[in-house]
């Protein structure tokens, strides 16, 4: 089978590896239709952090092919998601709805979704999408795909700040997740979403999903805009979706007395969080659910129509140009990049 395969830093290629097969009688074979490339992938595209080689990707949809004999949850010729997390949805942390911290994980579990096929583990994560992917437009589809990761993690940092109906909200990132973070406010109620952006393409998307306002001033000067825009108090919710020390102290400065923090971005470092402890505000977040999340709100309000965030795919690629999917990314040519594997 073609998957796309990190070489070094800088270099993803498409080459020929060894299928995809069961080896659990807990797992699933995915052909896979749509994936994409992550903005946490750029992390050691760009040598930030250590990868070794191998098949790489971790967000896809596709047809279910094999599926293990304790696997009852979907059957072959399913049309699925395949999250990034995979929870075996039956111990006490999923029944609690954090199957992004499921404890039964395989070690390097979550990774060749980049591929003709994908070997699954946990299938029980995995979450049926009715019908196959011949009843859905490409925009449908592509909305379908964010399921897997970047839509449900936008949720994740909405959730994780409790953020409710008349809410102000404030949107640090205006990347995939970010922009999915002010679809996921809008959802829940938010009255005003401050999306803090410097990019005239990635701002005019975050209006389009919702956002009311858009800071584009940097450091000291987004700070006291934003606090302009909340009466002088600070949002009653903060989505941090980048994970720069320097964009959660800027959290910890416009969130109001008493507000959470829902943070998603990958931390580069931990930071010092002192400053918390001094206006009450809470710190909360990581690794999204997405299963849960999924199968409880943001899969109905995609077949529904009430939200589009496929919109944040702005090029797409087949796998014999994945190098070129990543550059577009890097280069800030994309603000994700979709890959078309199969027809669909």
């Amino acid at each position: 089978m073609k998957a796309a395969y990190f070489v070094k830093k800088g270099l993803v290629e498409a080459r020929e590896v060894e299928d995809a097969t069961l080896e659990q009688d807990t797992d699933a074979v995915i052909r896979v239709i749509r994936a994409c490339v992550c903005g946490s992938d750029l992390w050691w595209f760009r040598g930030i952090s250590d990868r070794p080689e191998g098949t790489v990707g971790h967000e896809a949809i596709g047809i279910v092919e094999a599926v293990g004999d304790k696997v009852d949850n979907v059957k072959v010729g399913d049309f699925v998601i395949a999250p990034v997390t995979h929870g075996c949805m039956k111990c006490k942390i999923c029944k609690a709805g954090f199957d992004g911290n499921c404890p039964n994980v395989e070690v390097g579990g979550n990774k060749g979704y980049q591929s003709e096929k994908l070997r699954f583990k946990n299938a029980s994560a995995l979450v049926k999408i009715p019908g196959q992917p011949s009843d859905y437009t490409e925009e449908q589809l592509n909305d379908l795909l964010t399921l897997s990761d970047v839509m449900a993690t936008g949720y994740h940092a909405a959730a994780s700040a409790e953020v409710k109906p008349g809410d102000a909200v404030a949107v640090i990132g205006d990347g995939a997740v970010g922009l999915c973070g002010v679809i996921a406010a809008k959802l829940l109620g938010a009255e005003k979403i401050i999306l803090l952006s410097h990019h005239e393409d990635r701002a005019a998307l975050g209006k389009e999903f919702g956002a009311t306002d858009i800071v584009s001033e940097r450091g000291e000067d987004a700070v006291k805009k934003v606090l302009e825009l909340t009466d002088g108090y600070g949002a009653d919710a903060v989505l941090e979706c980048v994970g720069a020390s320097s964009s959660i102290d800027q959290a910890g400065q416009i969130a109001r007395a008493g507000a959470i923090v829902g943070r998603v971005g990958v931390p580069q470092k931990e930071p010092e969080t002192n400053k918390f402890f001094w206006k009450n505000v809470g710190w909360r977040g990581g690794t999204a659910n997405i299963t849960t999340y999924d199968q409880e709100v943001l899969l109905d309000a995609v077949l529904k129509g009430e939200i589009h965030p496929g919109k944040v795919f702005t090029k797409s690629f087949d796998l014999d140009h994945v190098q070129d999917a990543y550059e577009a990314m890097d280069q800030r040519q994309a603000i994700k990049s979709l890959l078309v594997v199969a027809d669909k």
